[in-house]
């Protein structure tokens, strides 16, 4: 089983359509924004730095607002490209019911990925990555799992986290009234995957705080964490903390 999902994941039949480049008159559908916010957006992206390759082997997120995205834009990547594999090589034992989820969560990853790609000018922003999944035994239902756990909890850290990143604009606010759907959805995932490991379980106390407030990481917890599943270096120092 090759790791380069990039490619592999793009020739699984039950990918293609995840794959079909969104336009961004659906990314503007997608998000529930209007027209004239999503103009501000765009513009807004243009003026910062931008994302891209800077060495051989090593992802430069950018900085401002534009790293901010290029972030959101890496890990959903890494999401994307993990639940297409998952869906592709399904694990030992796999329920009628974990399959149609994981499905369903293997299509919103990829959304989302898609979503970033078509919002982010191309420009300004970062390349396809290359997973890494050396480390995950994707035919056992418990390794297949514990990652997920560990790419839903981290989104949903990092979405939190970021948000104080963002620019007192008013595009800035409207990257936040997108990220806050997109983490909502995340947290969705996050709490299926938890019950499906734990049954009965929807969170823990190593994610949500004695407030009931999820946590919120910042971009070198988060970067650091997932590094080992992706093989080119992301640089994320830009980005702020």
């Amino acid at each position: 089983m090759s790791n380069n999902l990039k490619k592999d994941s793009d020739e699984a039949a039950f990918a293609k359509p995840l794959y079909v480049p969104i336009k961004r008159r659906s990314f503007f559908m997608y998000a529930g924004a209007t027209a004239g916010a999503t103009a501000l957006l765009l513009s807004g992206c243009e003026d910062d730095d931008g994302g891209g390759m800077t060495t051989p082997g090593t992802v430069n997120l950018g900085s401002g607002d534009v790293g901010v995205l290029n972030y959101a834009y890496a890990l959903e990547q890494l999401e994307a490209a993990f639940y297409a594999q998952v869906v592709a090589t399904p694990y030992t034992g796999i329920s009628t019911d974990e399959r149609t989820a994981l499905t369903a969560i293997a299509k919103h990853e990829a959304i989302h990925r898609d979503f970033f790609k078509a919002a982010i000018p191309a420009a300004s922003a970062i390349p396809g990555l290359t997973p890494n999944f050396s480390a995950v035994n994707f035919s056992d239902r418990n390794s297949v799992l514990t990652t997920a756990r560990t790419f839903e909890d981290l989104g949903v850290g990092a979405y939190n986290g970021a948000g104080r990143l963002i620019g007192d604009t008013m595009e800035g606010k409207n990257y936040l009234l997108l990220a806050g759907k997109i983490v909502s959805v995340e947290g969705r995932h996050a709490a299926y995957i938890r019950d499906l490991l734990t049954a009965g379980s929807f969170a823990g106390s190593d994610v949500v705080n004695a407030q009931g407030l999820d946590q919120a990481l910042t971009p070198a917890v988060v970067l650091a964490a997932a590094q080992p599943f992706i093989r080119e270096t992301i640089n994320g120092s830009n980005i702020g903390s």
